[in-house]
């Protein structure tokens, strides 16, 4: 005798990469501003993220970055509340992530959603930052890197691997097999080689925005490109300038940083300094 369940079709997914693919720029480094704008960094950790982000923009993702990524993160948290911590993401995303999501990847999203397949955002990024991005867009869910806590303040510690390169696709395969996701039906993006795991592991793999690598490899294994970002006449010279733009906004903030520490340690308030450089 079968059931209805044997007989109820599997479900479809499509999972998504979010950091230059559902997000422009590094959806951490976006809430780190937000935290730093909040007196939460000091200024070792500010050079330290905007060196990072300048990187991050005109060289796109490596795996020794997303190392130094992870910790450095672990060790700015430690003893952060676990619940001020999502406080002050859901203002950053309101402030600075909203405007900052891909429309055509949004509507990729929409259509899948219409189609009643499940959306899941797969990132290295902290499961908090994950679980908000998607809960606002309307996604199902999110998948992401776990710092460990207790009593409600981060350790300092993962709980489990950091999520990324093949590590997404191990998370996707257990999702897939406690929800009776079809992979083979279901679909994954992502822009860089570092998410070339997870789209292996679906039937349908696409690009989108793909660094210069993902972009090869998206070449020799015929997986469809998706391009968001906006492209200028001179084509890959737009989208440097763009990067370069992107760099030089980090070194402006991070070089305001420098000057505003070193007023506060001088003892020099702001207004009476530029009082004293006007007269």
């Amino acid at each position: 005798m079968t059931t209805d369940a044997e007989h109820a079709p599997a479900r479809v997914a499509a999972f998504f990469d979010v950091d230059n693919t559902v997000i422009r720029g590094a959806s951490s480094f976006h809430i780190a501003r937000g935290l730093w704008q909040r007196d939460y960094f000091n200024l070792r950790d500010i050079l330290k993220l905007g060196y990072e982000q300048a990187t991050y923009v005109l060289f796109g993702e490596t795996k020794d970055q997303m190392d130094r990524i992870r910790e450095q993160g672990l060790g700015i948290i430690k003893g952060w509340s676990v619940a001020e911590m999502t406080a002050v993401a859901e203002e950053v995303y309101d402030e600075l992530l909203a405007s900052r999501v891909y429309p055509g990847t949004k509507a990729i999203i929409d259509e899948h959603l219409e189609r009643g397949d499940e959306v899941w955002f797969v990132t290295a990024s902290p499961i908090e930052v994950g679980r908000l991005i998607a809960r606002r867009i309307g996604a199902t869910g999110a998948l992401g890197t776990v710092a460990e806590h207790r009593d409600g303040h981060y350790t300092g510690r993962l709980e489990s691997d950091f999520l990324h390169g093949p590590a997404k696709a191990t998370a996707v395969r257990a999702l897939a097999a406690e929800r009776g996701v079809d992979l083979a039906a279901s679909h994954a993006y992502g822009d860089s080689v570092n998410d070339a795991a997870m789209l292996e592991v679906v039937g349908h793999p696409c690009t989108i925005n793909p660094d210069p690598r993902m972009r090869r490899l998206a070449k020799e294994r015929g997986w469809q490109v998706r391009e968001f970002r906006k492209r200028r006449k001179s084509g890959r010279r737009g989208i440097v300038k763009s990067s370069v733009t992107g760099a030089a906004w980090v070194t402006i903030q991070v070089t305001r940083g420098v000057k505003a520490a070193l007023r506060t340690l001088l003892g020099r308030p702001r207004r009476e300094s530029e009082g004293a450089r006007e007269a």
